[in-house]
C-alpha cells in the first residue's frame, strides 16, 4: 500500500471515530421525527404529552395541582384552546382546539416549561421534565371528535382494565376534567365541529 493511499485510510478512520453529527445522544423516544400535519383553520387536536421515566407519577394531588394549574393558566391563551383533559401516570391527554399549525407548536411549547418548571419544583430537581416531542392527531370529522372525547375521558380504563379493574357504568375518572373531584373546569368548545360531537345527555360542554 502507498504512503498515500495509508495515510487517506487513516484519516478516513478518524472521521467515522464519535459521534455522529445531526444525532441526538440518549434516548430516541416514541414520537417519530416525521413532520407534523399541518393545518391553518381552527381545528379540533388530540395531544399526548409523555414524562420522562424519574418523573413522579402524576396521578396524586401535589403533582395534579402542578398539571392544573399550568392547564389554567394555558387553556385559553396563544391561539389554543383545552377543553378536555386526562391526567395519567406518565402522560396526559388534551382535546385542544387551535388556530393553526404554529399556534399549536407555540402553546405546547409554553404548556411543556410551566408543566417542566412546576414538576421540577415539586421534586427538587433541575433538567429535563418531558420525555418526547407531543404527539398530536388532527381531528378532521364528528366521529373523529366523538371517539377522542371518549378515549380522554375513559383513558384510565384502558390502563387498568388488562389488570382486572373494574368499573361502574356511571364510574368517572378523577383525574380527568369530567370529574367533579378534580375540579378542573375547562373552558367550553367554540368549534362547531367539536360541539357536535359533545356527549349528549345533559352533560354540560364544559365540564
Amino acid at each position: 500500500m502507498s504512503r498515500r493511499a495509508a495515510q487517506l485510510d487513516l484519516a478516513f478512520a478518524a472521521r467515522r471515530k464519535g459521534k455522529r453529527r445531526g444525532r441526538p445522544p440518549g434516548n430516541k423516544g416514541n414520537v417519530v421525527h416525521r413532520r407534523r400535519a399541518g393545518f391553518e383553520r381552527r381545528m379540533p387536536v388530540h395531544v399526548t404529552m409523555r414524562m420522562a421515566a424519574h418523573v413522579w407519577n402524576l396521578r396524586s394531588r401535589r403533582s395534579l395541582h402542578v398539571i392544573t394549574g399550568a392547564l389554567y393558566k394555558a387553556a385559553d391563551r396563544l391561539g389554543v384552546r383545552v377543553v378536555q383533559a386526562s391526567v395519567q401516570g406518565n402522560h396526559c391527554h388534551l382535546l385542544v382546539e387551535a388556530e393553526h399549525t404554529a399556534a399549536l407548536s407555540r402553546a405546547m411549547k409554553g404548556l411543556g416549561v410551566r408543566v417542566a418548571k412546576g414538576l421540577n419544583r415539586l421534586m427538587g430537581r433541575k433538567g429535563r421534565v418531558l420525555g418526547d416531542r407531543y404527539h398530536n392527531h388532527v381531528l378532521r370529522t364528528p366521529t373523529e371528535v366523538r371517539n377522542a372525547v371518549h378515549y380522554i375521558r375513559n383513558n384510565h380504563r384502558h390502563h387498568m382494565e388488562p389488570l382486572g379493574a373494574r368499573f361502574t357504568p356511571t364510574w368517572v375518572d378523577p383525574f380527568t376534567s369530567g370529574s367533579a373531584e378534580l375540579g378542573l373546569r375547562l373552558p367550553p368548545p367554540r368549534i362547531w365541529l367539536v360541539r357536535q360531537a359533545w356527549p349528549r345527555g345533559g352533560e354540560s360542554p364544559g365540564v
